[in-house]
């Protein structure tokens, strides 16, 4: 075999300055120059291949074809075939391909084949040997083609299985009908955006070889920045990877970049061209809080198109390694924040109370009052655990697959009032969830835990007017913000309904027993199976005769009174946030969730 097959590709100008910057230790390029065997065997197993190529006027573009196994096939050692149906009418790399076989050949291309539902994928790269587009013959859809491509390839790399969120691919004929071609997005891409759980991009160096490869995470990872005629914006964080950087390194020397989000439920897709900035570090963090690498890419041309896709795909299991949706910090507005992040104060935590096996309440006493400010009822107070829980960089780490995307940065709801305790302590009241808390859960308050707090934020306050009725729903410990304003509020006009389930009814009777008034105003709904514990027991038995009233059951519909008030307030998970919303239809209401 000749030695070009074999010997790796150094890495380019592009990647050395990423690896740089982001103190990366030397490393060797793992690319083969040819079709590798296992993504020679990827190849002909997988349902779906993201492609990507340059058109004449420089934009790059990003497509998705397939629907099932064998439409791409390796025919030589460095050529595969591709036999699929298309969107002849709108799908950009159909028409940067294909317009003219013969004057397209040797054009530039990308790939990644992809199988969702083994979460498995590999790159591919080369030049374009011939191509045809032909009309479905058995289908009077005027949209619909055949494609039939011969592709050279100059290179391949297996990726690993991180962030790939599974799917089962079926087969679908593209009937393409566009919506918009506008870089400002209408409403149905923007919606796709926020439920959007994959992209596929494509990127180039000096226009000599391409890169395609696919960027997962939860639902809405990608965030809309803005969306003006001159174009979109949206941005999404880069999470911890294998450290090759081989797009970033692309766009470090050509900003320009394809991308595209197939609506895996109905076929839709939203194909989009543009220019992408790299945020490192407080830059990335000041768009994406609780980001270290991000990309913001600004929409120089898109098309939305409905059906213009020919698969399906049924959702099955999330990546175990996503973290949770990093919102924008433009999303999360608080007026109140310190704008500083590095204020130098630190909170040392002083007591620790068991509330159920599950619920704690934990003190802290913080360095510097004055450099921190004041705070209200209803704000919440940020943490940094990095130093105690960080354990260096792994690329794969199955048995904690979440710790790998760990900032350990959480943000808690102080469920003290400030008046209740010395001006230099507050209390947090938390659920043992995650790397963080369970951190918190083992230690001893003797030990001198003191860690940085990054500031103290948030505005979810109950508004009481001198006669108003205050209707609060809350889930589980969504009863936190209420326990920090009750000295301040008249009780007597508020109405609790607070639904939590019976393994953590030790928090009601602790809540009950700091505010007695509480019982009066409080319809309390308790879920989950009947428990043996006898501490649970005696708890519930004395919550029945404390005389609040006490459903066993599930929150519903008819149990909020629509009478009592225009504005009410809700503070919960997204579970329960979501049926509760529907039921305050046509109210103002005032919620908090356990997302920021």
């Amino acid at each position: 075999m000749p030695s070009v097959l074999t010997e790796t590709p150094p890495f380019h100008d592009g990647e050395r300055k990423m690896h740089d910057l982001l103190h990366v230790p030397p490393q060797d390029n793992p690319t083969v120059p040819s079709l590798g065997y296992g993504a020679g065997y990827l190849l002909r197993k997988a349902p779906l291949l993201a492609i990507g190529t340059v058109d004449d006027q420089g934009r790059l573009w990003t497509t998705v074809w397939g629907g099932e196994e064998g439409f791409a096939n390796p025919v030589a050692q460095s050529t595969m075939e591709v036999h699929t149906p298309v969107d002849r009418c709108y799908d950009p790399v159909v028409g940067s391909l294909l317009r003219d076989s013969a004057e397209d050949d040797g054009r530039i291309w990308s790939g990644l084949i992809v199988d969702l539902e083994a979460r498995r994928r590999a790159k591919l790269h080369g030049r374009q040997i011939s191509g045809t587009l032909g009309p479905k013959t058995e289908s009077s859809m005027p949209g619909l083609g055949m494609v039939h491509l011969n592709l050279h390839i100059d290179a391949s790399l297996g990726n690993c299985p991180k962030y790939l969120n599974k799917k089962h691919i079926v087969p679908a004929l593209p009937a393409p009908k566009l919506i918009s071609n506008s870089p400002q997005l209408p409403p149905e891409a923007t919606s796709l955006l926020d439920r959007a759980d994959c992209l596929f991009l494509s990127s180039t160096h000096d226009n000599m070889d391409m890169d395609t490869n696919i960027r997962g995470g939860p639902p809405g990872f990608v965030r809309l920045v803005s969306n003006e005629p001159s174009g979109a914006v949206f941005a999404y964080p880069e999470y911890s990877g294998n450290r090759l950087y081989q797009t970033l390194g692309n766009l470090q020397t050509n900003p320009s970049a394809g991308f595209v989000f197939p609506d895996f439920d109905n076929g839709n897709v939203l194909y989009v061209t543009g220019r992408t900035q790299i945020l490192i570090g407080k830059d990335a963090a000041h768009v994406l809080p609780r980001s270290n690498l991000a990309v913001l890419v600004t929409v120089t041309e898109a098309r939305y198109v409905e059906r213009s896709l020919s698969f399906r795909g049924i959702p099955g299991e999330p990546s175990p390694y996503n973290p949770g949706v990093r919102y924008l910090a433009t999303e999360k507005v608080d007026p109140t924040a310190p704008k500083d992040e590095d204020l130098s104060v630190t909170a040392t935590l002083i007591k620790k109370e068991i509330l159920t096996p599950n619920i704690y309440r934990f003190r802290f006493r913080i360095s510097d009052r004055a450099k921190l400010g004041t705070w209200s009822p209803g704000q919440y107070a940020t943490f940094s655990f990095h130093k105690e829980l960080y354990m260096g960089y792994h690329h794969m780490q199955d048995d904690d697959p979440t710790s790998l995307n760990d900032d350990y940065v959480r943000t808690f709801t102080i469920s003290s009032h400030p008046q209740k305790l010395s001006s230099m302590e507050f209390e947090i009241t938390a659920r043992k969830h995650g790397n963080v808390t369970n951190y918190l859960f083992k230690t001893n308050e003797r030990a001198g835990l003191e860690v940085p707090l990054k500031g103290i934020g948030g505005e979810f306050y109950v508004h009481q007017g001198r006669d108003d009725i205050v209707p609060f729903v809350a889930g589980g410990i969504g009863i936190t913000p209420v326990l920090a304003q009750l000295p301040v509020l008249d009780i007597s006009r508020l109405r609790l309904l607070w639904s939590i389930s019976i393994q953590d009814i030790g928090l009601v009777l602790d809540t009950f027993q700091q505010f007695p008034g509480l019982l009066q105003s409080t319809t309390l709904f308790v879920t989950g199976a009947d428990l043996q514990d006898a501490d649970v027991v005696r708890q519930y038995k004395a919550v029945i005769v404390s005389g609040t009233c006490v459903h066993r059951r599930r929150m519903e519909a008819t149990d909020l009174d629509l009478d009592l008030a225009e504005v009410w307030y809700f503070c919960g998970s997204p579970a329960l946030k979501g049926p509760v919303l529907n039921w305050l239809t046509g109210k103002n209401v005032v919620f908090e969730d356990f997302n920021y």
